[in-house]
């Protein structure tokens, strides 16, 4: 590992070259979650999003937080779906009922990710 900085000369001042090093994470397209996560911690987490930052760590961060919460959403939907007895008979027999609780199964999903995930 080398620890020597180098420098250049733009006019009579020496500058550092400081440069991070490529991370693999940095082509992955955020989704909503981790787009969020990131927001959280630039607005409201200063120093833990430096720190990632600084360690070339905030793109694996934010995509592991953005997978696990694709992750969880489809599995607890599907599991409060079924406890409430959801089902596609319900779809085809009355649309607006089955809108109506999918909705409020989604909303509720979404609540416990926000606070499992993305406002710690």
């Amino acid at each position: 590992m080398n620890n020597k900085i180098t420098y250049t000369k733009i006019g009579d001042y020496y500058i550092p070259n400081l440069t991070l090093e490529e991370s693999k994470f940095k082509n992955y397209h955020l989704g909503k979650y981790g787009r969020m996560r990131l927001n959280y911690l630039k607005n409201h987490k200063k120093a833990e999003y430096i720190i990632l930052f600084m360690n070339n760590k905030l793109d694996e961060h934010l995509y592991n937080t953005d997978i696990e919460c694709k992750n969880q959403f489809d599995i607890l939907m599907k599991q409060l779906a079924e406890r409430e007895n959801i089902t596609e008979e319900l779809k085809a027999n009355n649309q607006m009922e089955w809108v109506r609780k999918m909705n409020n199964i989604k909303n509720s999903v979404e609540e416990i990710i926000f606070q499992r995930y993305i406002y710690y």
